[in-house]
This record gives C-alpha cells, sequence and structure tokens, in this order.
C-alpha cells in the first residue's frame, strides 16, 4: 500500500524506548483496558472509582477516564452527533492504549452505546487486552437515579440524541462480565468485579521472559 505524504512524515519511537513487558515488570502488574459499558446512571463511574480504590489498596497503578473528564478536555470540541460519539470513543481507545503501553491499567467509564463503537475500541486496544464490563442497569432504575437530571431533559425534549431516550443503547453480545448494579450492596458487588478482574492483571514472574 502506497503511504500518503503525511504518513511518510510520521517517525514512531516506540523502538527506541523501554517497552510495554519491561514497565509491567516494573510495576508488578499486567496492562489492561477494563472497559465499562452502559446507561447513563447505571453507576459506571461510582463503580469504576470504588474498584480504583480496591486495585490501589492491592497495590496496582491505576488510570481512570470518564466521559465527564474527558469531555472537558482533550475531546471539548466534539459534541453528540453519531459522527462525534463514534470520534470520542476512537480517541479514547487511542489514549488508552498509549497508558497501557506504559504498564498502566486503565478503567475507562463510557456509554458507548453500539456494538460497532465498542468493536472499534477493542480493535484499537487490542482484543487480549480489552475487558468489557457491562453496567446492566434497568433503564427505569437509571431514570429514578438521574443524578445530573439528564433523563428529564431527555423527556422533556431539551437534550437531543440522548442514550435510551432518543437515542439506541445496544447490550454487548457477549461481555467479559456483566454486572448487575440493582444491588444497594456495591462494596459486595465490586468484589465480585475483582474476583474476575485480578486473575488478568496479577503479575506473575514465574511468565517473565
Amino acid at each position: 500500500m502506497q503511504m500518503t505524504p503525511k504518513e511518510n512524515n510520521l517517525h514512531t519511537v516506540f523502538d527506541k524506548i523501554k517497552d510495554r513487558r519491561e514497565k509491567e515488570i516494573y510495576l508488578k502488574q499486567r496492562a489492561k483496558v477494563i472497559w465499562f459499558t452502559g446507561l447513563s446512571g447505571s453507576g459506571k463511574t461510582t463503580l469504576a472509582s470504588l474498584l480504583e480504590k480496591k486495585l490501589f489498596e492491592l497495590n496496582f497503578f491505576c488510570q481512570i477516564l470518564d466521559g465527564d473528564n474527558v469531555r472537558s478536555g482533550i475531546n471539548k470540541n466534539l459534541m453528540f452527533t453519531d459522527a462525534d460519539r463514534v470520534e470520542n470513543i476512537r480517541r479514547i481507545a487511542e489514549v488508552s492504549k498509549l497508558f497501557m503501553n506504559c504498564g498502566i491499567i486503565l478503567i475507562c467509564a463510557f456509554i458507548s452505546p453500539t456494538n460497532e463503537m465498542r468493536q472499534m475500541a477493542k480493535e484499537i486496544v487490542g482484543e487480549d487486552d480489552f475487558l468489557e464490563v457491562f453496567i446492566d442497569t434497568p433503564l427505569e432504575v437509571c431514570e429514578q437515579r438521574d443524578p445530573k437530571g439528564l433523563y428529564k431533559k431527555a423527556r422533556a425534549g431539551e437534550i437531543k440524541n440522548f442514550t435510551g431516550i432518543s437515542a439506541p443503547f445496544e447490550a454487548p453480545e457477549n461481555p467479559y462480565l456483566r454486572v448487575d448494579n440493582t444491588d444497594p450492596d456495591m462494596d459486595g458487588t465490586v468484589k465480585q468485579m475483582l474476583l474476575k478482574i485480578l486473575p488478568e492483571i496479577r503479575f506473575d514472574p514465574t511468565k517473565v521472559i
């Protein structure tokens, strides 16, 4: 395939710096992207924060990315059109991959409403490193919670293309982990998540090459 002039001017340095494996050895962990998906108000950010806290207590080094901190910074120029939503997820996946190459565990909390969006993110990150976690909270429960008042505005027509109301949400077909977040015992929910996730991120010195 013939390269464009722009591509000809790109010179990556990944082959000249310490690679991901050396950084994982240094941090004593295996870098992964833990991708939370679910409706607004499903509890993605809350559970992501609780998971990060538990992992930090276990000496894992993590970084959380969620809709608010990304859209107030790197993606502040994006709106909520279909094209901008896809670009939002594409950028997040690319940033996640950079963090992961530093040996860091990423916890991403984004609605990412379609299977196509999440598949794109998985392909960017790498299938073996992408752990899709579906926070499966029913729409009626999310509406009852409505911590930001967004569902009320969407029902009133003040917010267009709102996922679950005027825009679709496609439940993951085969997530790595499905979480029922209707149980008020969130600590118990996080413990169940840990049981599934820890084997993926735990450092095994006997497998160091």
